[in-house]
């Protein structure tokens, strides 16, 4: 298999400068999959951007997503033919999309998209992310076939809640492609 590639995907609003996703971007030199319409995401036009991406390149991709991001993975592997371009996914925090106060910026990606994924993942979930309850957390990210992981109060597991470069995130992407056959993983983009 030829070397695995990193790919990072940000939620609503993009990642800022403290968030794991750009401190990692950063670090390893992994691209962010840049999106034309941070604010007003509109779920067609991100789904296109991560498929034109993933076709570009002929490695494998690992996907980290982080909130939004999350929703754009799954969403994605519902309805491309090119599922087989990845090679696992990590999936941070994703929140509640179908909550009665979900901010008009993001109600079109409404309904949930709750298919298995075609490819190895791992959710990361926090007890007291303001964004989607632990429960409706854990049934969703269990329709979507996900090993998960818990880690306790963090919040929304974002720049707010101080995980600075996150070496244990890193850990998991690293148990992620070894379990999917991705492995070695570190190293430039």
């Amino acid at each position: 298999m030829d070397r695995v590639r990193v790919l990072l995907l940000p939620g609503w609003q993009n990642s800022g400068p403290s968030h794991w996703q750009s401190r990692w971007q950063s670090l390893h030199g992994w691209p962010r999959l840049e999106q034309d319409d941070w604010l007003w995401p509109r779920r067609g036009d991100w789904m296109m951007r991560l498929e034109e991406n993933l076709l570009a390149d002929e490695r494998p991709a690992l996907l980290v997503a982080h909130s939004l991001g999350c929703h754009l993975v799954a969403a994605w592997a519902a309805h491309s033919q090119h599922a087989h371009r990845v090679a696992g996914a990590l999936l941070v925090a994703p929140p509640d999309l179908e909550r009665a106060d979900i901010p008009p910026q993001v109600q079109g990606w409404a309904p949930m998209q709750r298919r298995p994924l075609p490819f190895g993942s791992t959710a990361v979930l926090s007890a007291d992310d303001p964004f989607c309850s632990a429960s409706r957390g854990l049934g969703l990210v269990a329709n979507w076939g996900c090993e998960i992981t818990s880690l306790g109060a963090a919040g929304h597991i974002n720049g707010d809640s101080g995980l600075a470069d996150w070496p244990e995130g890193i850990a998991l992407l690293q148990a992620l492609a070894g379990r999917t056959g991705a492995a070695p993983l570190l190293g430039a983009g």
